[in-house]
């Protein structure tokens, strides 16, 4: 589902439209998702290339996406890496994510003894509470904050940015990184890479940006402790377009599941059913993807009246996809068969939308390519399409590359 929402003012033509990435988060499969929806965009879109754009700004699991993008590591390159392709740099191994957080763990049991001692001196002192268990609520200090250990996150995109031609510091980078994450103890959201929260590695600040509370533990930096940073705003599109950004793509994998909008389900009240026997997974699934969503629709409303000379291309799942909704968040098995649903879904949305696309990007001197969008082909087909930078002295020299055709092109 494309949303286009069109700068209300006329642009300077006196310099190049700056352009920004917003990813928003969603699990490996929302990852899955935007790696797809990417490369659709990639392809269709004449005179962009996603990972040389100016402005990147990532929220969870769109942090990993972004930080990539913006050290000019290419979608296909991404894609290789995720998808474990025979041909990637890196061997991607989702359970060194899944490895059980020990160092919590250890230290929520040595604080068994004083928790209680605790709670046998509020027994001496108030029996009378104990009737009503107030005094066992000291028990919750022994719940670890997280069941997965995340330095494995930091460490895993620390190797991928630590190869010739990438930089692990924010300061280091040709385009702007902002990575979002919530500090715990004020609420508040905090753009890693702005000045002054720009000297913490991008694999940490990707680190915090996705410490899920529950799943993962808090992530210390600088003396604070910071959590997942969809847990504030969904996509943070206001961080790019704070950053000049005339031209935004957002891409927000989590939509609510609509089944009146499916063909595919008849009117008989089966769909309903099917959601109440998904359990309490599916509930909850469907109760934050439409929080995700109201926040998104008064989001996107506001920045027309705050940034009315910028233009936003919004790109979602449809809300009567139900493979993409059915489908667990955190599955990973079945990333061959999403990615290529979301590239296909991607374009025949592009190319349905085609003359609209063609008036939305004209102010920015872009076209759409109906041409390669009428063409069949998988995501397989469009991953080997593109040359491979195995070595490091090829990733160096494409992104050498990159960086002179823009000098010319500015």
């Amino acid at each position: 589902m494309l949303k286009l929402t069109p700068a209300s003012q006329d642009r300077q033509l006196t310099r190049p439209p700056t352009i920004g990435l917003a990813i928003a988060g969603g699990g490996p499969l929302g990852a899955i998702y935007e790696l797809g929806a990417l490369q659709a965009l990639e392809e269709a879109i004449d005179g962009v290339r996603m990972h040389d754009l100016d402005v990147y700004v990532g929220v969870s699991s769109g942090s990993f996406l972004t930080a990539s993008l913006a050290n000019r590591i290419t979608t296909s390159q991404m894609s290789r890496i995720f998808m474990s392709s025979p041909e990637a740099e890196f061997r991607f191994q989702p359970e060194l994510f899944l490895r059980p957080a020990v160092r919590e763990y250890f230290d929520r049991a040595m604080s068994v003894p004083g928790v209680v001692l605790d709670i046998l001196v509020e027994a001496m002192r108030h029996p009378e509470r104990i009737a009503h268990l107030e005094s066992i609520e000291s028990l919750s200090r022994l719940i670890p904050t997280g069941i997965f250990d995340n330095h494995s996150i930091d460490d895993f995109v620390a190797g991928i940015l630590a190869r010739p031609g990438r930089s692990n510091d924010f300061r280091n980078l040709s385009a702007r990184l902002r990575i979002v994450a919530v500090d715990l103890e004020t609420g508040q959201a905090v753009r890693f890479g702005e000045s002054g929260r720009d000297h913490v590695p991008i694999s940490t600040a990707v680190q915090a940006s996705a410490a899920l509370p529950g799943l993962y533990p808090p992530v210390e930096i600088d003396g604070h402790y910071f959590v997942d940073g969809a847990l504030r705003r969904t996509l943070h599109a206001s961080v790019a377009l704070k950053e000049g950004a005339d031209l935004l793509i957002g891409i927000n994998p989590l939509v609510p599941y609509d089944a009146e909008l499916d063909p595919q389900v008849p009117p008989d009240g089966r769909s309903s059913s099917r959601m109440i026997k998904g359990g309490l997974p599916v509930v909850l699934s469907q109760t934050f993807r439409s929080l995700i969503q109201s926040r998104m629709q008064v989001g996107m409303a506001k920045y027309q009246t705050e940034f009315p000379g910028s233009s936003i291309l919004l790109v979602e799942p449809n809300r009567n996809d139900e493979r993409m909704f059915f489908t667990n968040v955190f599955s990973y098995s079945s990333r061959n068969e999403l990615v290529d649903h979301a590239y296909r879904t991607t374009r025949a949305e592009l190319l349905a939308r085609a003359d609209a696309m063609e008036s939305f990007l004209e102010p920015y001197e872009l076209g759409l390519n109906r041409q390669i969008l009428r063409k069949e082909r998988s995501f397989t087909e469009a991953m080997a399409a593109e040359k491979r930078y195995l070595a490091p002295m090829g990733n160096s020299l494409a992104r050498s590359l990159d960086q002179l055709d823009r000098l010319l092109r500015g």
